[in-house]
């Protein structure tokens, strides 16, 4: 429904467009404007909008600015301007009509029953089209009453004859009159009996009352059920009940709408006439509101799902019909061809009874067919292979190059198939170059064996790298690829590369590495180099990906085409929807399906460049172990805990045996996969390796001592302070600054900060931006909480590079007033509180000093140092202190703080306030 509401002041604005006009003396008008008032606040469906009208007429006309304009037509068109402009309805209007007649036609149910007979054959038009399709022409909706009075005819004539038709096309488009009480009628004939359906809400302010309209429980005739299509044409002169059946079919998902926007009638309009004046004002007098979309059809009307102009409705429904006739088939052979060749079987049950259960109420096209039925299948099997799509030119997607399954038998043919297929040079630098334009089928055996052993291997033996270009490759068969890979293991062991799955002929057939190969193995230790383009595909694909999988080269170049691996596509027939299946499935050596997509390479270049690539991240391998291993070094020789040290340099450098390094090639690639081996090794998430071209300053250099012109400066910026409802002080800062620091600030700091809350009742301390500093102030701060006796111990402190144990303990003098040891202190927290702010929380939270709310903290180190790996760009942030509690003894530093109230940081300061409240008001009552 179109909004109408509006402000409480409303009716002001509608009165000051009508004080637009100079002011004459009238005798007339404010009678007119009061009796307009009375009318719409009498009759007016949408009352809440006219709250302050009276008093704003009245107050207009005690101040004498009434309008007078002599022409009587143009005051009925000024006032039907601002009536409509203020209350935002265009269905508001006043005429000067002298010599208007009211014509009261008589209602349908007082006609005559030969005249009702006759009024109905005149508005309702039924035929039987091709194919079993139902067309029925209302152009009038007939109440309940009439109905009841013509019920025979109606049955016999009309429902019970569309009852029979395969579907049906109920054309609207003529319809500009009849009765709201006639729609659940309507409705209900495409309905169920059961559960009653609530379609509309109706509002008489007349009367004041409001009526709903429900389908029936019974009706005359048969139902035409809720399975069969409906299509409804419209057109910019359907009005009123048709309108309402429409929108009501349409929104219940019960029929499409095809054809143009209807009129935007209204449930009932009256025009009244206003006393002592030939003055009329036309008023909606009722209102509407769908139960199932919360608005209406009035004012806007109903918007087609289909939108062409009227005069071609008819013959778009019935296009319309036979493609929806045709959904059950299509969906029916959809479903057969998943059943029968997909290779993940165990989805296919839950697959098929999605696609049965898709709702396909608004499909209006093959194309959107199409779109659906993908979303849907996509969505349900999370296979991206799996595809249906509306192809015009009905061009199919070819997996595989069927030239392949003629694989020559005799060696001579062979021999030329691997020479114009295979290529094979020694580059500079003694690197093997091998380009395979495509793989070939295993069934070749030993004779392939043999050729490649000759042609491949044999030349590359003694190279140092070896780069296999499968830029120009654009597939094969799989089953070729165990034994080239073969050839890059070591043979005397076993391996397993992958696995496939045959949905067709219902195998599996595991490919591993080959007891024996013709020719030299080039073995695993050796740089492998896979080049890429965009046009690499289908096995070129497989052989990449498996490259990455196994961790046996470095993949440098293009993202590869991503053709769909091992899938048939198959053409719905008599459409021109298509689906793409696929019947076998790869797994590779981790178990993992490759659900096809672009290879993405480890270096992404252009494929011209990928050679130029390939020697540049071949000369940076040769340096890997080095700066692995220094690294592990640099750990054994800094880190804080030892044995977690030794552990973590172990595996670092068995990852890189291992191959798992082979996916690096710059520095800040290495970088980031030393930096996430550390952290997931280790547990400490504050170890860090970083590329830097300039050797980075340390961050632990002796602090600057602020002359006195800085001092202000600096607490400005560090320290924020309030005092809070409840004599509460607030102190945030951001920063942990070092003691010497504090100390040349102390004067001035104790003067502007401490004192302005040190005598509060209690005090939040606010760490949520503070991600540490200086860990040389955290005793003195601390002290000021605790008495001058006993000392506590605040924590233990182990620095690796010392191996010393230092005990931290409270000062036994402070230079300002302490706030004692029995007032409440609230720490807020947040995941940046890090580092020596973490310490001084942690340390009041051991000695019990303090309630910390908020989120956990970040685990920060309390002292790392930088340390250059070799004489590389490659810096390692290492943490050579840890914390150990004063309570526990243990390490808490990596693990971070757990609040005693866990709460969202946002949340924190009102948590806290409320819960010193709360302790406030529990002590007064004590007391």
């Amino acid at each position: 429904m179109k909004t109408l509401a509006m402000a409480q002041h409303t009716p002001l604005l509608f009165l000051m467009l009508l004080l637009c006009i100079p002011s004459v003396k009238s005798s007339f008008q404010p009678a007119l404007m009061l009796e307009m008032a009375k009318i719409l606040s009498e009759n007016y469906c949408f009352p809440e909008n006219l709250v302050g009208m009276q008093e704003a007429v009245q107050q207009a006309i005690n101040s004498g600015e009434i309008l007078q304009i002599s022409d009587r037509k143009t005051l009925a068109s000024v006032l039907t301007a601002g009536a409509q402009g203020a209350l935002n309805d265009p269905r508001l209007t006043v005429s000067y009509e002298p010599n208007f007649v009211p014509l009261m036609p008589p209602t349908l149910p007082s006609l005559p029953i030969e005249q009702l007979i006759r009024l109905v054959r005149n508005s309702v038009k039924l035929d039987i089209l091709d194919n079993n399709v139902g067309y029925l022409r209302i152009d009038r909706v007939i109440g309940t009453k009439t109905a009841a009075k013509l019920g025979s005819l109606l049955r016999d004539n009309i429902w019970n004859k569309v009852s029979h038709t395969s579907s049906l096309i109920l054309d609207l488009r003529y319809s500009t009159a009849g009765e709201l009480s006639g729609v659940p009628f309507i409705i209900s004939y495409f309905s169920d009996p059961e559960p009653l359906i609530h379609i509309d809400t109706v509002y008489d302010r007349p009367s004041n009352t409001t009526r709903e309209l429900w389908t029936m429980p019974s009706i005359m005739g048969e139902r035409y059920g809720k399975n069969k299509d409906v299509i409804i044409l419209t057109s910019k002169r359907t009005l009123g009940a048709a309108e309402a059946v429409a929108y009501t079919l349409k929104n219940l998902k019960r029929a499409i709408t095809v054809g143009e926007r209807t009129a935007g009638g209204s449930v009932k309009v009256q025009k009244i006439r206003i006393p002592q004046s030939e003055f009329y004002m036309t008023v909606p007098v009722a209102r509407s509101v769908s139960p199932i979309t919360g608005h209406s059809w009035e004012v806007s009307g109903v918007s087609p799902t289909v939108n062409v102009i009227a005069k071609e409705a008819v013959a778009k429904a019935r296009s319309l019909l036979a493609i929806r006739s045709a959904i059950p088939k299509v969906v029916q052979s959809i479903a057969n061809i998943i059943e029968r060749f997909y290779a993940f079987t165990d989805r296919v049950p839950a697959i098929l009874q999605h696609l049965q259960s898709t709702d396909l109420f608004s499909v209006v096209s093959e194309e959107d067919l199409a779109v659906r039925l993908n979303q849907n299948l996509q969505t349900m099997s999370e296979d991206p292979r799996l595809i249906i799509k509306y192809t015009q030119d009905n061009a199919a997607i070819v997996e595989e190059d069927l030239a392949l399954d003629n694989f020559p038998d005799d060696l001579e043919s062979l021999k030329v198939l691997v020479e114009t297929t295979i290529k094979v040079e020694i580059l500079p630098h003694n690197t093997g170059y091998l380009r395979f334009d495509q793989f070939f089928k295993s069934s070749a055996g030993d004779k392939l064996d043999e050729l490649m052993a000759k042609k491949v291997w044999e030349p590359l033996k003694d190279t140092d790298n070896l780069i296999i270009d499968l830029r120009y490759n654009i597939g094969g068969s799989s089953t070729s690829l165990a034994l080239i890979l073969s050839y890059l293991q070591d043979v005397s062991k076993k391996h397993h590369f992958f696995t496939i799955y045959d949905q067709i002929q219902n195998t599996t057939t595991e490919y591993g590495s080959l007891p024996q190969v013709a020719g030299p193995a080039y073995g695993p230790k050796r740089g492998v180099y896979v080049l890429t383009s965009y046009y690499t595909a289908s096995a070129g694909e497989e052989f990449a990906y498996l490259i990455q999988s196994l961790h046996r080269g470095t993949v440098i170049g293009e993202i590869t085409s991503g053709t769909l691996m091992h899938s048939k596509t198959f053409q719905i027939e008599g459409t021109d929807i298509a689906i793409t299946v696929p019947f076998i499935n790869l797994l590779d050596n981790h178990g993992e399906f490759w659900l096809g997509g672009g290879v993405v390479p480890d270096a992404i270049v252009l494929a011209e460049e990928a050679v130029e690539h390939a020697h540049e991240i071949a000369d940076f391998h040769q340096g890997l172990e080095s700066l692995i291993g220094g690294t592990g070094v640099l750990l054994e020789k800094h880190y804080a805990i030892h044995v977690v040290a030794l552990e973590v340099s172990k595996i670092l450098l068995s990852k890189w045996a291992e191959g798992l390094y082979r996916s690096v090639v710059d520095f800040e690639s290495l970088a980031s996969q030393l930096t996430a081996d550390l952290q997931e090794s280790s547990g400490d998430h504050r170890l860090h390796v970083f590329h830097c071209d300039v050797e980075p300053e340390s961050l632990h250099d002796a602090p600057k001592i602020p002359n006195a012109e800085e001092v202000g400066y600096i607490i400005d910026a560090l320290f924020k302070i309030e005092l809070l409802p409840g004599n509460v002080g607030y102190l945030r800062f951001d920063m942990m600054p070092d003691v010497e620091v504090v100390k040349a600030i102390g004067p001035q700091l104790r003067k502007s900060v401490w004192r302005k809350i040190v005598n509060t009742d209690a005090l939040i301390i606010d760490m949520m931006y503070n991600s540490g500093g200086y860990s040389t102030a955290i005793p003195l701060l601390c002290t000021y909480f605790f008495d001058a006796e006993p000392l506590r111990h605040l924590y233990t402190v182990f620095d690796r590079t010392s191996t010393t144990m230092t005990d931290v303990m409270t000062l036994p003098q402070v230079r300002a007033q302490r706030y004692g040891s029995s007032k409440d202190v609230y720490i807020l927290t947040s995941h940046m509180t890090g580092s020596a702010a973490e310490v001084f929380t942690r340390s009041m939270k051991d000695l019990k000093r303090a309630t910390i709310i908020g989120e956990p903290t970040i685990g920060g180190s309390l002292s790392s140092r930088t340390h250059r790996i070799g004489d590389s760009v490659l810096y390692a942030s290492i943490p050579n202190q840890v914390v150990l509690s004063a309570i526990t003894g243990k390490v808490w530093s990596v693990s971070g703080i757990e609040p005693h109230v866990i709460a969202q940081a946002k949340d924190a300061l009102p948590l806290a306030q409320r819960l010193i409240a709360t302790r406030q008001l529990k002590r007064e009552q004590g007391k």
